[in-house]
């Protein structure tokens, strides 16, 4: 595989990647395929961040460039992969990158099948203005640019030294969208009203703000995430303060927009005390395991999507002492607690504080499983100025999400 950096010279690999995503059935609009032909994401890309073992339980994380290892990084950046271009909140010098220890991500460039997947999803076509939330290493806004002219797009981030990067890329192809650094929570006033708002953040909600920046008959695509590690994307159409839709097929996880990021939790220990010292803490057998809290399946993936919207500000943690498969839930909102443990061949749930955070997942998780743990597709959304409701019709299921 070459190796330079001119988009010249890397056509063939991105026509190569066109074909992969389009026989993935990813691509299916033949003007995002122009796109994906058109747009080098090496521009987008300097470096990226591997994992490179363990020091001291905390992941090693080692820089990837062109000039350090450029065959490796040419074909990290034409795969179908996301590539971490950031953690914690801090600029690297791809220049000069050093490797690092411990960190969560703060900006990626997302794989490309599903950039491309957000897009066509979005149902965008010639004409449609389009907000984009994230702009990230801006090769998606490039594709957007592509695909619709740069007039019609806005993209906003809410890390300036990350879009600046992203507009130095972007400029220097010929892309001139409308960008600004800010809260992406917030919409964005000055373009306002979009046919499209896309994000490529989670949320705990849908923010009251798009609803009013969205054209009627717009769409607004966004993935639904929150403290409980559970996803689920959703489509809605707007109708003034009001929107509905369905969630969307498909195992995705995006980072959460920073307002919404799980708060973290204290000491787990100091929360096992508090449990055990509770007079109210009560002790039963449970009906439902816990392991697909800790399980990589598609069914694990949606029933902890079903248990968040049940118990939306539980989160789990990771007290020492702890029999292994325990999985402990607290509540920082409420002050609520819920231990689960093997107990012979069974589990045992320990709960405190004000909310049976257990007692919640478990009705919930159970009746989508008694209904045969429908596709989260047949849920739908409806989105207005009381209150955003996730409901089932055939089984009840009704879930508000928290209105922040």
């Amino acid at each position: 595989m070459k190796t330079s950096t001119d988009p010249e010279e890397t056509r063939a690999v991105r026509a190569r990647l066109a074909d992969e995503l389009e026989a993935a059935g990813e691509l299916t609009d033949p003007a995002w395929r122009t796109a994906v032909e058109k747009v080098p994401r090496e521009a987008f890309v300097p470096g990226f961040y591997r994992s490179a073992g363990f020091v001291d339980g905390a992941t090693r994380w080692e820089p990837v460039t062109a000039a350090s290892d450029p065959a490796a990084w040419l074909d990290a950046v034409y795969s179908d992969t996301t590539l971490i271009t950031q953690l914690d909140g801090k600029a690297t010098d791809w220049a000069d990158p050093k490797p690092r220890v411990g960190g969560h991500f703060t900006s990626s460039s997302t794989l490309p099948s599903l950039v491309v997947r957000m897009w066509e999803d979005a149902d965008i076509h010639d004409g449609h203005s389009l907000l984009e939330v994230g702009t990230g290493t801006g090769y998606s806004t490039a594709l957007a640019c592509e695909r619709l002219g740069s007039d019609l797009v806005t993209s906003v981030d809410v890390d300036g030294s990350v879009l600046d990067r992203a507009v130095d890329a972007l400029n220097r192809l010929g892309y001139m969208p409308w960008v600004a650094t800010a809260d992406g929570l917030q919409g964005y006033w000055p373009g306002a009203p979009y046919d499209r708002i896309v994000a490529a953040c989670s949320v705990r909600c849908i923010p009251d703000t798009w609803l009013r920046q969205t054209t009627p008959g717009g769409r607004i695509l966004t993935t639904l995430g929150g403290w409980g590690d559970g996803y689920a994307r959703v489509l809605l159409t707007v109708d003034g303060d009001r929107a509905h839709g369905h969630l969307l097929p498909g195992t995705v996880s995006f980072m959460p927009a920073r307002r919404d990021a799980t708060p973290a939790p204290g000491n787990p220990y100091h929360w096992a005390m508090t449990a055990k010292e509770d007079e109210d803490t009560t002790t039963r057998d449970t009906i439902l395991s816990p392991v697909f809290y800790r399980e990589a399946t598609v069914s694990a993936f949606h029933a902890r999507f079903v248990a968040q919207l049940a118990a939306p500000t539980a989160q789990m943690v990771d007290p020492a002492g702890y029999p292994e498969g325990s999985v402990f839930l607290v509540d920082t909102a409420s002050g609520s607690s819920a231990a689960i443990g093997p107990d012979g061949d069974g589990w045992t749930v320990t709960q405190s504080g004000p909310d049976r955070l257990w007692d919640r997942i478990e009705d919930a998780v159970m009746k989508w499983r008694a209904a045969g743990s429908f596709a989260m597709t047949e849920f739908e959304m409806t989105v207005h100025a009381d209150e955003q409701l996730i409901r089932h019709a055939a089984t009840g299921l009704r879930f508000v999400l928290p209105h922040l």
